[in-house]
């Protein structure tokens, strides 16, 4: 991926605490639990969250086992905890299972697995600018 890729999805609400997000041809639902004023059919953002962060490691080990012809099995499990002041995801673990690294490729796994793309910007931080639309009124249409 070039830094100057720029890529593109929508979250469109769908009622309640329900959003749907459209990417490349895909939907996926966003909800709150019902403790939350949702009616928890699909995950939270910060679970989607986590989940990129677990996903992209996934990825990454996987790729590094089947480029050298390992087996390629990589299952990750995620746990984090919410920090207060300001509210945000303020650690996250992963436990990795992967059964087709070898002794002597453990610590370059290891370290593929902290270079994957989401780790990384996390790591070095990331420019998030919100442009705020409120003037949704549609255009008179003429004759």
């Amino acid at each position: 991926m070039a830094g100057s890729d720029r890529r593109g999805l929508s979250v469109i609400h769908e009622g309640g605490t329900r959003f749907r997000v459209h990417v490349r041809g895909h939907d996926l639902l966003i909800d709150q639990p019902e403790g939350a004023g949702g009616e928890d059919m699909a995950p939270t953002p910060t679970e989607l969250f986590v989940a990129s962060i677990a996903g992209c490691a996934a990825f990454y080990g996987r790729t590094y086992l089947a480029r050298r012809g390992l087996p390629d099995r990589v299952d990750v499990t995620a746990r984090w905890e919410v920090a207060p002041r300001p509210d945000r995801v303020g650690s996250v673990s992963l436990e990795v299972t992967a059964p087709g690294v070898p002794p002597d490729r453990v610590d370059a796994f290891h370290r593929v697995l902290e270079h994957c793309l989401v780790h990384q910007t996390l790591r070095s931080g990331c420019d998030v600018r919100v442009a705020l639309r409120t003037d949704l009124r549609e255009e008179a249409s003429v004759g």
